[in-house]
């Protein structure tokens, strides 16, 4: 699978925009859940890591992070504002086997054509060590559709995205849900799931 080169255009036209609405807040209860959940030294991937705030809060609080984005604007902009190591690739690119203590997806796989997602779940789920954590964040919904902005979207029902889970080899421990603003200026809900390898 080729990365849709609608969405990543999207991307490196609005990167600072985009920064600008993921770090209004700053670092969210759940980044900071996940964080608290390793010990100092972990070596965690964030699996389409945006401007790179979440991988710099990571970072901060000492652990080990790869970090890997489509959009070559928001990997320059990760560089420049947090000093991050940020590979240049897609979802494709994730090959490493029993490396990551954690891998953190948030609000990345939902651009991903629904027919590739088991295939990156399996993917995901051998880069972790065993009993590894992963988190994802979709937004919630049926089917596949362009946004306003161009960005190709897949959304998943709760019932689908917990089979799709478990056929990749992972148990869940958190579910959350919510509703909130995009890019786009829509808001959508969405879900939030952490698991274990």
């Amino acid at each position: 699978m080729t990365a849709d080169s609608e969405t990543i255009a999207v991307y490196n036209a609005k990167a600072a925009e985009y920064d600008a609405l993921v770090n209004s807040e700053g670092p969210g209860e759940r980044l900071a859940a996940f964080i608290a959940g390793f010990p100092k030294g972990a070596r965690v991937l964030d699996f389409g890591c945006g401007t790179g705030s979440a991988a710099a809060c990571m970072r901060d609080q000492g652990l080990q992070v790869t970090a890997l984005d489509a959009s070559a604007e928001m990997v320059a902009l990760a560089k420049r504002r947090f000093d991050l190591d940020v590979t240049l690739g897609t979802f494709d690119d994730l090959t490493a086997r029993n490396e990551y203590d954690g891998i953190w997806a948030s609000f990345s796989l939902l651009h991903a054509p629904r027919e590739d997602m088991p295939r990156y779940l399996d993917a995901i789920h051998r880069a972790l060590r065993p009993n590894g954590r992963f988190n994802i964040g979709l937004k919630t919904g049926t089917g596949e559709q362009r946004d306003a902005l161009g960005r190709r979207y897949t959304y998943y029902t709760e019932t689908e995205l917990r089979g799709l889970l478990a056929n990749a080899g992972f148990s869940i421990t958190h579910i959350h849900t919510g509703a909130g603003p995009g890019l786009d200026g829509v808001i959508a809900p969405w879900i939030t799931i952490d698991c274990h390898a």
